[in-house]
């Protein structure tokens, strides 16, 4: 009776843990079809297996599994990081907002435009950038789910113009997560300046080519209708044809040298150029102009010094300084022209007795094509754009030029080299 009733206790409990071994082996074949990406948990192969101890067996496939997960979220953290990190030192700025227009994430870039620091999570974006632009296309972005693009002005950014491009981010993957929107804003202030700038080149090209040129024709056509028989005038016709002709010459010769400036070192190598020689051949190419107009070139103190660079754009810098002096000199006025060193530069400085430069007028005297007396520059034969070119001989020197000026009393142009 006792053997026969421990048959059927061992009996019974055989029975009622098999199901339980059932379950444990389709818990562990779960967990291992976890770990193996791309296979969908199956307790198929563990049936086979009910021989071993399935909770010794599930309590090994717990612990791979841990170890497992704890590898991909160190890994997930890490790419987190890796983003975090990439977008905090991107030099645009990101920003991203949830459905409600709330942060949920935001650059350092994008703080100092706004002219704060970094927000909270969960800032009202108004707060963070008072801009209805921006407001107004994040809002229509996560209303149509479609990407945007916009430009901008942050006041806050002291007025600097953005390109906005703005598209949804879903936060989540459940079904009911709703989109929010993320925004790259891309400094374009630099663009705007240099297309405005190409703008002002080409309407100032074609201003300077259309006087030049409506003379020629002008004349040409008088020319042409009779006056050429007119032995009073032709002559007089023609020189005038002439000088309009070699004014268009003179500025596409500028305008060449300073494409040629801007475009690179060019073919004139770096040499070793005494300032004292540059400065002598200068003047020797304006001494005729100088005794046409009565203005007298005084030397002063000339130093030795020897500096880098190419000594013929350095020689094109001084003819142009030397020849606005005298051009724009008054009657019997005077030149003069000296070096003073300082440290490890020296200083040309070119000063006239001419009539001087209004102080509104001084920081635009180097643009290309600014002229502070329009009619008498064109009278002259100036092109507009000799100061311009000073400018980038020096500055591709390593050198500066500066200039100061009273009304009534003349200019000091000085342009400051270092030594070699």
């Amino acid at each position: 009776m006792v053997a026969g009733g421990a048959a059927i206790s061992l009996g019974l409990a055989f029975a009622l843990s098999r199901p339980v071994d059932l379950r444990i082996a389709r818990m562990r074949a779960f967990a291992e079809g976890l770990l193996e990406a791309g296979d969908e948990p199956s307790g198929v192969n563990a049936l086979s297996r009910l021989g071993v101890d399935e909770l010794e067996a599930l309590d090994r496939s717990l612990l791979r599994m841990a170890g497992q997960t704890r590898v991909l979220v160190e890994r997930a953290k890490l790419e987190s990081a890796r983003r975090e990190a990439i977008l905090a030192s991107m030099t645009e700025g990101v920003l991203a907002v949830d459905e409600r227009l709330r942060v949920t994430f935001c650059n350092e870039a994008l703080a100092r435009l706004a002219g704060t620091r970094t927000p909270s999570s969960g800032m009202p974006l108004i707060e963070l950038v008072r801009d209805s632009t921006l407001q107004e296309t994040l809002s229509e972005v996560i209303r149509t789910g479609t990407p945007a693009k916009r430009n901008l002005q942050i006041p806050a950014a002291n007025g600097r113009s953005f390109e906005l491009q703005a598209a949804p981010l879903i936060s989540g993957n459940k079904p009911g997560d709703k989109p929010g929107a993320i925004a790259i804003l891309h400094d374009i202030t630099d663009l705007e300046r240099l297309e405005n700038v190409r703008k002002d080149f080409v309407a100032n090209v074609s201003h300077e080519f259309r006087t030049p040129l409506a003379a020629i024709s002008g004349y040409a056509e008088t020319l042409l209708d009779g006056a050429i028989d007119d032995r009073q005038n032709n002559r007089r016709f023609l020189e005038i044809i002439r000088s309009n002709a070699i004014r268009l010459n003179n500025i596409a010769a500028d305008l060449l040298t300073l494409s040629e400036l801007q475009a690179g070192p060019g073919s004139q190598g770096t040499e070793q150029v005494p300032i004292g020689e540059a400065i002598e051949s200068a003047l020797s190419t304006i001494a005729a102009e100088a005794a046409l107009r009565s203005v007298t070139v005084e030397k002063g103190p000339i130093d030795c010094a020897v500096v880098l660079g190419s000594r013929y754009r350095l020689e094109q810098a001084l003819v142009n300084l030397f020849a606005n002096a005298v051009k724009f000199n008054r009657p019997s006025g005077k030149v003069r022209v000296e070096t003073r060193r300082n440290g490890s530069s020296i200083g040309i400085l070119v000063s006239d007795t001419g009539m001087g430069i209004p102080s509104s007028d001084l920081p635009r005297i180097f643009e290309r094509f600014y002229r502070v007396d329009k009619a008498r520059s064109r009278q002259v034969g100036g092109t507009g754009l000799g100061l311009s070119i000073v400018k980038h001989i020096v500055e591709r020197m390593n050198g500066q030029v500066s200039a100061t000026s009273q009304l009534g009393k003349g200019s000091v142009f000085t342009i400051t080299l270092p030594l070699s």
